[in-house]
């Protein structure tokens, strides 16, 4: 029996409160919030204080409650989806929702039918759960780990998507359970028709309230908080309708109408953002904690070492083999791609959907397969959250994959040039460019390009110049660079700012201003005279990126402190070496009898392995 209303009420506050401790908590030290929402799911169920049961809020209260809670969640991660961003990784994008998917489906399935010795369909029920990884524990992770976008924009695409076919695909083998159907030909029946449902009805959602957003008069007073309101509302419908009139099409329908939505020209865009991110955060604590407090231990301990031979298998196994398969070829470095295999949390759509089945599994008393279910889901989310969630941070130093964000604004031959080099060390650079067939020669060389015009501040803003720590202006326009020099100091105060000038009567008056500046002519024919007077050394620069390299690093290490070049030398890989010291405002070529100290930023060159080999001696952090 449910809980009385005053109770249900006080229960109800206590979840929420908790919710917003726990994202409380995970600003506070950089960890996913569904690490601490896990957390107090279980110290509020069962197995801790008991304040939240299975009869808390009954078996339809509770699947009400999940299913249009999940429908914000989906919603709010497709609104996100933009397809100007899809384009920046889209053959990994749709090798992971494809390709991948289909990996982690079968072998998901085949370890669990050998591991557990459960049936089939069963293992096949939780090997599609199991596919989904989802907007809202990737999302906490990429705002701790800031990636490059092309990384942050694979797994986001993974997550969003896989939720919905993954979704959607168990409710098709649930169906098979319960009414005992094995054919294939009805199966696949089954899954397109309630894709096509959620498809249609998102669209045609979507398109109601795109046309009431745009020529609709929504009170001119009151329009913002009446555009938030309206896209709400038609999330909760899509989902709705689409659940009436197919099963678990409603879970498509949000996703489509999100997508479309979020990638439309709609009126109060920012207002309605940031309304839903903040329903969405209340949802996500609600829902996390009140289905980690149903997770009885028992379940758990059942499943014996098979239950860590899944776990094993699906972080350490499965993940990286179709991660590695689906970024094959793609412009991603080594290391992100092994950060992207060992970064794949599962979340709450594993979650919702498995309780919701195991419950309905026990009353159709299939007890053990509902354990089983239930048991294995959750196992492999607690494990993929804290594991992966958790020490993502820390996974992401060690493979130093959280690089320097460059905005370049310019995506002309001098602008690509650079951001090939840029991206060569595994930089995140963006491109920011307004002529369409610039943009889409940069975008098919690989490049992430934000189009818009670099002399608005917006635009800058939304291509992430508040966390940049470069700002390139290279243009073929010396007016225009000026301008974007000026903005990005006035508005975002960048680490470095440099700007191209085009004409070389132009250095003076841009240095005068305070803009460091690059003049086309100069480098040009500074370069011709390297190539007259220093050959070996144009050469070996020429080369600077690819084997050769030349960094600037400051001295951290505490063990560097106080030791001489000499001394040091000796402790750094044989072909590099520190060829310039700067400390304070002074440069120096230090003599081997020079000592160091933190603080000092030093220039290494030679290899371009020895000298990334060099600035992890120099620079632990």
């Amino acid at each position: 029996m449910s809980a009385g209303a005053g109770q249900l009420i006080a229960i109800v506050a206590v979840i929420i409160a908790t919710g917003v401790a726990a994202q409380v908590l995970s600003d506070r030290f950089q960890l996913p919030s569904i690490i601490f929402l896990i957390a107090a799911g279980i110290a509020l169920g069962p197995e801790g204080l008991g304040i939240v049961t299975q009869e808390t809020f009954g078996l339809t209260g509770l699947s009400t409650i999940v299913g249009l809670s999940v429908a914000i969640i989906v919603f709010e991660g497709a609104f996100h989806l933009k397809i100007d961003e899809l384009r920046q990784a889209p053959a990994a994008s749709l090798r992971l929702v494809t390709v991948g998917a289909a990996i982690a489906f079968v072998a998901t399935t085949a370890v669990v039918r050998v591991a557990i010795g459960v049936d089939w369909l069963v293992a096949a029920l939780i090997g599609a759960l199991l596919v989904a990884t989802g907007p809202t524990v990737i999302a906490p992770i990429l705002e701790v780990v800031p990636v490059r976008d092309k990384v942050a924009t694979a797994l986001d695409t993974e997550g969003i998507v896989n939720d919905v076919t993954a979704a959607i695909l168990a409710v098709v083998i649930f169906e098979a359970i319960v009414s005992d159907t094995t054919d294939p030909v009805e199966l696949i029946a089954l899954f397109a028709e309630r894709l096509g449902v959620g498809v249609v009805v998102g669209v045609a959602v979507a398109a109601v309230v795109y046309y009431a957003l745009r020529y609709v008069d929504l009170s001119p007073g009151n329009a913002p908080q009446n555009a938030r309101l309206l896209v709400l509302a038609g999330a909760l419908v899509a989902y709705g309708e689409a659940n009436f009139v197919r099963t678990e099409a409603g879970i498509a329908a949000v996703a489509v109408a999100g997508i479309l939505l979020g990638n439309a020209d709609i009126p109060y865009e920012e207002q309605v953002t940031d309304f839903k991110g903040d329903i969405t955060l209340l949802v996500l604590s609600f829902v996390f904690i009140s289905l980690a407090a149903l997770l009885e231990f028992d379940n758990l301990i059942r499943l014996g070492l098979g239950g860590l031979v899944v776990v094993a298998a699906v972080m350490f196994l499965i993940r990286p083999a179709l991660v590695m398969l689906s970024t094959v070829g793609d412009s991603f470095q080594r290391n992100e791609r092994v950060f992207m295999s060992l970064v794949g949390p599962r979340g709450i759509i594993p979650a919702s959907v498995a309780t919701l089945f195991a419950v309905e599994l026990a009353n159709a008393g299939m007890e053990s397969a509902a354990n089983a279910l239930v048991g294995t889901v959750f196992l492999v989310i607690m494990a993929t959250v804290v594991l992966e969630g958790g020490f993502a941070r820390q996974i992401a130093e060690k493979l130093d994959v959280i690089p320097m964000r460059v905005l370049i604004i310019g995506g002309g031959k001098v602008g690509r040039t650079l951001a090939d080099r840029l991206d060569d060390r595994g930089e995140n650079v963006v491109i920011i460019e307004n002529d369409e067939e610039v943009v889409q020669t940069a975008r098919n060389e690989g490049h992430t390009v934000h189009i818009g015009d670099g002399t608005d501040t917006d635009v800058l803003r939304s291509a992430g110049a508040e966390n940049a720590r470069v700002v390139v202006a290279a243009t073929g326009d010396d007016d225009a660079n000026l301008l974007v020099a000026q903005l990005a100091e006035s508005k975002f105060a960048p680490e470095t700012i440099l700007a191209r000038a085009n004409n070389p009567n132009n250095v003076e008056a841009f240095e005068e201003l305070g803009v460091r500046t690059v003049s086309s002519v100069f480098a040009t024919a500074q370069a011709l005279d390297n190539y007259i007077e220093r050959p070996a050394l144009a050469n070996w620069m020429g080369e600077i990126g690819r084997s050769g390299d030349v960094q600037e690093i400051e001295i951290t290490s505490e063990d560097t402190n106080g030791k001489t070049v000499a001394d040091l030398g000796s402790e750094l890989p044989g072909n590099s070496l520190i060829a310039l010291v700067a400390r304070d405002g002074e440069t120096h070529v230090p003599d081997p009898e020079f000592a160091l100290r933190r603080g000092d930023r030093v220039t290494v060159i030679g290899d371009r392995e020895d000298v990334r080999a060099a600035m992890r001696r120099l620079h632990p952090e």
